[in-house]
């Protein structure tokens, strides 16, 4: 790759030298190519870095008798005029430069200052130093390298958004870690202004808009210091009160990552989604807030069918992971006129003869009942949905169809998820909880199914977040808990008996009649494991 950037360097430097003489002959001027000369000799007697700089004109060769100058097509008449009358002693000659030429030697008299990327770490994200440290650099390096340099490090912290939030005086700049947001740097206006329009640039957004926007950016960036980041991000910008703020989602593109064995399941869940999975049809939909991990957990099923023997088709908005093997097409929901953009994709698709598609949210009646028609149809179809619950799933899901009897027979899973933070193996302190603490999390055992092993609480020990040099949080990585049912049950006789709507709170009574495990409850399991704690069950969970 440094090869080939290299020659592309190469080609874009010998195009710019070729128009360049060719502007020279239309002008007719002398003209330079400066890329040729194997020595570039300075003359800081001559002209002062500040005058060279602000007439735009360099001395390229000089001896008592002749003085040489290469200029460029923004120097002026006036100033070759002033020139002449500053340097009568000697016999001047002119020659146009390209633009990067006479910047290479204004590189030469003042060198710019080598810019030293400082990792950010975990014990230092959110610290005054850190921050004063990072904007520092910030406020010394260009645009794409500023936006390469957040990626970078957000990539290294492993964070899940860069967030670029306008304040009155200043911009601030934070990441998310294991869902907690921590300051990293500010940015001055000026500073951002820049910022901005290279963000807008590469995601294809405008800077100026009055409603909110959707852009990806996927580009490779070769560094000041020699590193080539790979920037791969999705955009949400809001316009606020103070300026446009950004979010920047980052995408992980290791696929290999993305399979069944790395969501955590437990016994019993891996058991129902292998069950599902492996008759590939009805519909899945995996629910939960913006962040909580239901595209991974999406991608990793559609992972585990993608074989030579099935099509697989995703309709995305926008496309977040690309995978090899499996037909993805983004869509733009956000355009004017798009409003039933997701409901014609599928129904294109459904036309390609896929086996299984993946929809990436549900979010409108015309969607939904493609969606359940195509899983009537012989087709598995794998979609997010925003719901709190599974339970909560269902009468959402109702109230977009209007009561259609179609999804008790298309729907097969329906799996909700919030991500928590894991307490850092190394530095988790153990303690005894109070009585009153004991006795809550009793009755949540208490209400596990029959068929779920309980626990002895007796002499219980439970983990608190520690504290280390390397990580003064106490947490490192997250995750999931999770609550899931298939339309089997108490679930179907209730939702096919009932002819008026039912409550979220019914479909829960009767999923939890028919074995299932609750968020609130696997997250308890979880605390009692020792891989969370239950401040942070409670955080999440309310």
């Amino acid at each position: 790759m440094c090869f080939i950037i290299a020659y592309m360097s190469q080609d874009i430097r010998l195009d710019e030298e070729q128009a360049t003489q060719r502007r020279a002959r239309l002008l007719g001027l002398n003209y330079a190519d400066t890329s040729r000369f194997t020595e570039k000799k300075l003359f800081p007697d001559i002209l002062s870095f500040n005058d060279m700089t602000r007439i735009r004109v360099v001395p390229l060769q000089s001896d008592p008798n002749h003085l040489l100058f290469g200029i460029t097509t923004n120097t002026s008449q006036q100033t070759l005029s002033g020139l002449q009358q500053q340097f009568q002693d000697q016999r001047l000659a002119f020659a146009l430069i390209s633009d990067t030429g006479f910047r290479e030697y204004m590189n030469l008299y003042n060198p710019p200052k080598q810019i030293v990327y400082e990792n950010i770490e975990i014990n230092t994200a959110g610290s005054e130093g850190l921050v004063e440290r990072i904007s520092s650099i910030l406020d010394q390096v260009n645009a794409d390298d500023m936006l390469a340099y957040l990626v970078q490090q957000a990539h290294r912290l492993t964070a899940s958004d860069i967030h670029i939030e306008t304040q009155p005086d200043y911009i601030r700049i934070r990441f998310r870690i294991d869902g907690v947001l921590h300051p990293i740097a500010t940015l001055s206006w000026q500073k951002y202004r820049v910022l901005r329009a290279a963000i807008a640039s590469a995601g294809n957004i405008s800077t100026s808009a009055d409603e909110a926007q959707q852009g990806h950016i996927s580009q490779k960036v070769l560094m000041a210091d020699g590193n080539e980041v790979a920037v791969n991000v999705r955009l949400e910008t809001v316009p606020t009160i103070n300026g446009m703020d950004v979010v920047m989602r980052l995408f992980n593109l290791d696929t290999a990552l993305y399979t069944l064995d790395n969501l955590g399941l437990s016994d019993k869940e891996r058991k129902l989604v292998d069950a599902i999975i492996s008759r590939p049809t009805g519909l899945v939909m995996v629910v939960g807030p913006t962040g909580s991990g239901k595209t991974t957990t999406l991608y990793s099923m559609l992972n585990s069918l993608n074989t030579e023997e099935r099509k697989i088709i995703t309709v995305e908005d926008p496309v977040e992971y690309q995978f090899p093997g499996i037909t993805q097409i983004s869509v733009r929901t956000t355009e004017e006129g798009n409003d039933n953009i997701f409901g014609a994709k599928l129904r294109a698709v459904l036309r390609l003869d896929p086996d299984i598609v993946m929809v990436g949210e549900i979010r409108d009646m015309d969607t939904a009942k493609t969606a359940l028609q195509a899983a009537l149809t012989g087709h598995l179809v794998l979609s997010t949905f925003h719901a709190s619950t599974a339970g909560a799933a269902i009468t959402r899901l109702a109230d977009i169809i209007q009561q259609n009897p179609l999804y008790v027979s298309a729907i097969r899973l329906i799996m909700a998820q919030r991500l928590v933070r894991k307490l850092d193996e190394a530095t988790k302190q153990p303690y005894q909880p109070d009585e009153r603490l004991r006795s809550r999390i009793q009755e949540i055992v208490d209400s596990l199914p029959e068929s779920i092993p309980k626990p002895d609480l007796n002499n219980i020990t439970l983990y608190k977040p520690g504290e280390s040099v390397d990580n003064p949080y106490g947490y490192r990585g997250q995750i999931a808990i999770r609550e899931q049912f298939s339309m089997t049950g108490k679930v179907r006789e209730l939702l096919e008996s009932f002819k008026l709507a039912v409550s979220a709170e019914q479909i829960e009574a009767a999923a939890i009649e028919s074995g299932m495990t609750t968020m609130l409850q696997d997250g308890i399991l979880k605390v009692l494991d020792g891989q969370t704690s239950i401040d942070e069950i409670f955080r999440v969970l309310g």
